[in-house]
């Protein structure tokens, strides 16, 4: 199979469109090892049941391909950028050539929406790199409207056997589409807080999280998440906000912050700051320690909801 990418060494971000193992590897092998044959800073990123076949198909290949399980690293969406802005910084200025899978069929109606935005920010984050994107998207298990999202993010098409350009191609939109607000059930425990009583809610927080049986290394990512979004808040969201927790129905421990703030960047959290930048960590921190991170920018202030896992 032919080499798919433009051959520019510029950014590039196609989705492929596999039906099976075949057209799978049909398509994955032939770009991962056109990566390995010119020097390039080749990571395969995608669920751990698609590795192995892939590690045999790439052959002796494999071991200067840098390989990473999706479900464990992009188990958050949202840890996924910070991911690939480190690969960048690895890769030395060497071209950098991706092939992931960032959405299959497990992943749960509230980590879609964040996969979506995170497959738009990547067109926002990484123009004017020297990096190239193949993301799979598996026809044979997943929703037309899935799909739709695909062709809305990705500039161009993978469906073997053939390449075409996305006529539907619109990022900006694609995110919005999934910036809605965030309802939460009716038996929430609420607290408003604000400077004084930002302690309070991280002690509650940490309460909940170990009553619905989280363990002590979750219970010290809770303090901190929480800590973080409440500190967030008083400092850039009106001084104030409120706090919100329940249990989901996946076991999961959810804690939400509501405030009055604005998002004036969108990579906020997902990001590193640069070297001179005073503060900019908190909600980098909170992507790495979290099962999942959403988020709401409404007219009337900023929601960001947080969940996590035993």
């Amino acid at each position: 199979m032919s080499e798919r990418c433009d051959g520019t060494g510029k950014f590039s971000h196609q989705a492929l469109f596999y039906r099976d193992t075949k057209s799978y590897l049909a398509e994955a092998v032939p770009f991962v090892l056109r990566g390995v044959a010119e020097g390039e800073f080749v990571v395969v990123a995608v669920p751990g049941h698609r590795l192995r076949p892939l590690e045999q198909a790439l052959g002796p290949a494999v071991d200067r391909v840098h390989l990473f399980d999706m479900s464990e690293v992009g188990r958050n969406p949202g840890r996924l950028l910070p991911t690939l802005f480190q690969i960048l910084a690895d890769a030395h200025g060497e071209p950098v050539r991706v092939f992931g899978e960032p959405v299959w069929s497990g992943r749960s109606e509230e980590e879609y929406p964040a996969c979506v935005q995170h497959e738009a920010m990547l067109n926002f984050a990484f123009a004017g790199w020297s990096a190239r994107f193949l993301c799979a998207y598996d026809m044979s298990a997943l929703g037309p409207e899935v799909l739709a999202d695909a062709e809305a993010t990705h500039t161009a098409l993978v469906d073997f056997p053939e390449t075409r350009p996305s006529t539907a191609y619109d990022p900006e939109a694609a995110y919005e589409r999934y910036n809605v607000p965030l309802p939460a059930p009716e038996d929430a425990l609420l607290l408003p807080f604000d400077v004084e009583s930002m302690s309070k809610v991280r002690r509650v927080a940490t309460e909940f999280a170990a009553l619905e049986g989280l363990g002590q290394d979750r219970l010290q990512d809770v303090a901190l998440a929480v800590g973080e979004l409440c500190a967030n808040s008083v400092q850039h969201g009106g001084g104030s906000g409120v706090f919100a927790t329940w249990q989901h129905d996946d076991g999961s421990v959810v804690y939400e912050v509501a405030d009055r703030g604005r998002l004036t960047d969108r990579m906020a959290g997902r990001k590193p700051p640069a070297a001179h930048q005073r503060g900019g960590w908190g909600l980098l921190l909170v992507n790495q320690v979290s099962d999942l991170v959403r988020a709401y920018a409404g007219p009337e202030g900023l929601t960001t909801r947080v969940y996590l896992r035993h």
